[in-house]
């Protein structure tokens, strides 16, 4: 009966990860097909015509490759969101995208920004700072996963990544970066956390008996 609970878990948690990468690709198929460019839809920092990004940003790209790139991250990171963090996901996803996109807004240069880029780096350092912060085995595992698997991409939050390659939205992987700690910051006392080492258990259990 575990092992089915288990294999119903691993699907479940593919669930939204897998239709909302489905959603961006008909969103950009849609797109391209119609002769359309929806880049005005992304985010200008600074400008309330840009505001509307914040929500509508990370479902824009500017082309396959560019969405390519950020499709598979998406599906190993919010697979892992939900899996590790189950019901919890569903909240932090949705934060994770607003918060990402006000900072981009507040800080980024004078441009369009657009794709999911930042929802990927705000995954990434939420996993990564989530499961340090509560000193939970199993998390911290994802953790290192993270570092091994990410790590290299952390230059490209700064603006060295700008002189490399332009189109970059350095200051939207940095404004990931800080979303994903903060969520990590502030949602460290809900979900799966470390269990109590067996003398606290005990302990606990003593004061509760003599309160009796």
């Amino acid at each position: 009966m575990n092992g089915s609970f288990e294999k119903k878990r691993i699907l479940y948690a593919f669930f939204f990860p897998v239709l909302f990468i489905i959603a961006l690709w008909l969103i950009l198929i849609v797109e391209k097909v119609g002769g359309a460019d929806w880049s005005h839809l992304g985010i200008y920092p600074g400008k309330i015509n840009g505001l509307v990004g914040i929500i509508a940003s990370p479902l824009i790209h500017a082309d396959a490759k560019h969405l390519f790139s950020n499709s598979i991250p998406l599906l190993v990171l919010a697979w892992c969101l939900f899996y590790f963090y189950k019901d919890l996901g569903y909240i932090v996803f949705p934060v994770l995208w607003i918060l990402s996109g006000v900072f981009t807004w507040v800080f980024g240069r004078d441009s369009w920004h657009i794709g999911a880029s930042g929802l990927v780096y705000s995954l990434a350092f939420f996993l990564f700072f989530s499961g340090i912060f509560r000193r939970y085995i199993p998390l911290m595992a994802v953790s290192l996963m993270i570092v091994f698997l990410y790590g290299s991409t952390v230059w490209n939050m700064f603006p060295i990544a700008e002189i490399v390659d332009p189109s970059i939205s350095w200051e939207g992987h940095l404004a990931g970066a800080i979303s994903g700690f903060f969520c990590a910051l502030i949602f460290s006392k809900q979900g799966p956390q470390n269990p109590p080492e067996p003398e606290e258990e005990e302990e606990e259990e003593e004061q509760i008996n003599e309160s009796q």
